[in-house]
Formats: C-alpha cells, sequence, structure tokens
C-alpha cells in the first residue's frame, strides 16, 4: 500500500464521532502520532491523517454542535446552532490540526467533508438552514469549508485531499451540478485529490455493489478535470486495476478489505503478475503467507 491513512481524527473533543476516536486537538498527541508516522515511513509507506469534526452525529458526553438544529435522527440529540464566532474558532482548530499534523510529519492531509459530518454538514441544504453568510446559497453553503482551506493553505505544503459525499440520494439535497461546482472551487484552492465517497448526510437506502461510487469518481475526474480517488467495495485486483487503467480515478482507497486480509498487498501481486522487490519485510511476509494465501485463493 503506498499511501496509510488514519482516519476520522478529532480537530477538538466535541468534534469526535465516538467518546473513543483519535484525536489531534492538542500539541500533546503529537508525540504519539509522530511515532505511528515513523512506523508507517519505516516500512515504505506514505502516511495521511484525515482531520474531521462530527458535528451533529458526534456520539459523545456534552453539548455537540451544528450549522442548525437539526439532529440526525428522530432519537438523536438536537444540536445547537454555531454562532458566527464559534465556526470561527472551529475553522482554527482545523488549522491547528494541519499545524500539529505538520509538525509529526504526515505527508498527506484529508479533510473529511463526507457522510454527514460538520463540514458536509455545512455544504449540504438538507442539513443546512442558515439565513447568514454561511447558508442559503451553494456560495455561503460553501464558504465554511473555503475559510477551512485557506487557513490550512497558511502553514501547510503537502498534498490536501477532500473527501466529499458526491451523492447524496436525496431529491432536496446537493445534485451533481452542486457537486461539481463544489469540486471545482476546491480546484481552484489548490486541493490536490477528491476522495469520492457518498450517503450518509441524512438517512437512506442505498443500492451497495462492487464499485458502486466509481462513476462519482469518474464524472468528476472528467468534468473538473482534478484527479480522484475511488472508494467503495473495491476488493479484486483486477477490478482496482481497470479503475485506474481505464482512468476512472486516480487512486484506490480500500479500508475493510484490508482489515479482513493484511496480506492483500501480496494477493494482488500474484494476481497481476508483479513481483514484489520492496521493503524485505513483504519478502518475508510472502514466505509466511504462501500457504495461506494457496489455501484463500487456490487460483
Amino acid at each position: 500500500m503506498g499511501l496509510i491513512m488514519l482516519e476520522s481524527t478529532a480537530v477538538h473533543p466535541q468534534g469526535r464521532i465516538s467518546m473513543k476516536d483519535l484525536g489531534i486537538w492538542d500539541d500533546s498527541h503529537m508525540e504519539g502520532l509522530s511515532e505511528l508516522v515513523q512506523e508507517i515511513h519505516r516500512y515504505g509507506s506514505k502516511a495521511g491523517i484525515q482531520l474531521s469534526h462530527a458535528g451533529r452525529k458526534a456520539d459523545i458526553e456534552g453539548e455537540i454542535y451544528a450549522p442548525s438544529p437539526l439532529p440526525y435522527k428522530m432519537d438523536r440529540p438536537v444540536p445547537n446552532e454555531l454562532s458566527i464566532s464559534q465556526i470561527q474558532e472551529i475553522i482554527n482548530h482545523f488549522k491547528e490540526a494541519a499545524r500539529r499534523a505538520k509538525g509529526a510529519e504526515f505527508d498527506l492531509i484529508e479533510l473529511h467533508g463526507a457522510h454527514g459530518y460538520l463540514i458536509n454538514q455545512f455544504l449540504s441544504p438538507l442539513t443546512n438552514y442558515r439565513t447568514d453568510q454561511y447558508g442559503g446559497t451553494k456560495e455561503n453553503r460553501y464558504r465554511f469549508l473555503e475559510e477551512i482551506i485557506n487557513g490550512i493553505n497558511e502553514i501547510w505544503d503537502g498534498p490536501l485531499f477532500v473527501r466529499l459525499s458526491v451523492n447524496e440520494y436525496h431529491p432536496e439535497g446537493n445534485q451533481m451540478d452542486d457537486m461539481i461546482y463544489i469540486a471545482g472551487r476546491l480546484k481552484e484552492q489548490g486541493v490536490d485529490l477528491i476522495d469520492c465517497s457518498s450517503g450518509a448526510v441524512v438517512p437512506a437506502k442505498i443500492d451497495v455493489f462492487p464499485g458502486y461510487q466509481v462513476p462519482l469518481a469518474e464524472q468528476i475526474r472528467n468534468e473538473v478535470e482534478i484527479a480522484t480517488g475511488a472508494v467503495g467495495l473495491i476488493t479484486n485486483p483486477l477490478h482496482a486495476e481497470e479503475i485506474l487503467k481505464n482512468n476512472r480515478a486516480d487512486l484506490i482507497f480500500m479500508a475493510r478489505e484490508l482489515l479482513r486480509n493484511p496480506y492483500w498487498p501480496l494477493k494482488a501481486a500474484n494476481e497481476l503478475g508483479i513481483e514484489i522487490t520492496g521493503p524485505g519485510q513483504y519478502s518475508k511476509a510472502w514466505e509466511e503467507a504462501f500457504p495461506v494465501l494457496e489455501k484463500w485463493y487456490p487460483n
């Protein structure tokens, strides 16, 4: 794997999705994060960190916050509507988190603007009912993310990705034209890649199948001319290779499949006829894992 991403790392304690989420809201977190980065680098991969604030989807003790006082579900608490000063504070939390990420020597930052978390809550008309400069028009709804990126660009000079829910699965939510607009603005601000996911803005029934989100990455890539990442039930090496070779996306994101099978890169190398020539631990892992792989994947 060329990049290992620490997902959903909270920029503020009240921005955690759960009480056990990883955080980067204090300088004391830098030492442990730096150790992780060094280990990732030692094994030949790049290290990324996903900066996140859960907003109304936070399942934690204490108050939760959102652009508008709308609960995610009827049985979830009503969030407090953010004031202008609180919005500015959160924008600064993202900037400070980027400073800490740089100090810990991460190679890449991704902003989590998908799955109904705070950035997504500002972007979507389904969750943003504000009438001030941060709500209403799509230009105003984009302003929160715009100001976060402006702040990060002041201190971060590495690759910057943004994850988006390109399909909100709701007729009154953002449509593809809106996402094209957002992607274009991200490109103007110097964002390097859009990680194209979908859903979770509001509860929805989604038809899930292998590669179901790949067309989203392909359309954003072609219409905006920006690099995209494809994600979602991409588990087969030949499928992943097809996406890349047919220029449907520039990067393949994987998560659950790697948790199920940490030897997946070796499986991919075997199926695609690639000789492992990287760091030595791969060769040793191949020797140790081959009897298991042969049992799992007899072909």
